[in-house]
């Protein structure tokens, strides 16, 4: 009896827990028609593939990097967003990004931009509500310092 607990304790502790909170906090946007943008800094590492979050994303688009289980920045959008840009720059190290929101159901990936291999996402139809951003790298256990920049 005592193996089976300690089996069921293990494979419940192994899962990531992923909550409301970040390594490098909450960015708060609301749309205007002049624009939004908004930058700040953080820093690549870990070595949960993101992949084990979601495989691909809405567009069908592969999620790839490692990070750490834990979000690396909440976004909270005020309102919808028709069109929103995210992107990585880390002088052209190879990062990518895995954004969830809000309510978790709505996964987008990127990867490369063009020539570089710092990742975006350039989408549409951005909901109102709380995302999860993590920034990863394209290999396990990688630290590269980055700014993500969010324009409307």
């Amino acid at each position: 009896m005592t193996s089976v607990a300690l089996s069921v304790f293990t494979l419940i502790s192994s899962q990531p827990v992923i909550a409301n909170t970040s390594f490098f906090g909450k960015i708060s946007l609301s749309p205007s028609s002049e624009g939004v943008s908004k930058s700040v800094t953080g820093y690549t590492g870990g070595s949960y593939p993101l992949s084990a979050m979601s495989n691909r994303d809405r567009s069908n688009n592969l999620c790839i990097g490692f990070a750490d289980p834990k979000p690396d920045h909440i976004v909270v959008l005020q309102k919808d967003f028709p069109k929103l840009n995210i992107k990585v720059n880390s002088r052209g190290y190879d990062t990518t990004l895995l954004i969830v929101g809000p309510n978790d159901k709505t996964v987008r990936c990127g990867d490369d931009t063009g020539e570089s291999k710092d990742a975006s996402i350039n989408g549409s139809d951005w909901e109102a509500g709380t995302y999860k951003v993590w920034v990863g790298s394209f290999k396990a256990g990688v630290k590269r310092d980055y700014k993500l920049s969010l324009q409307q």
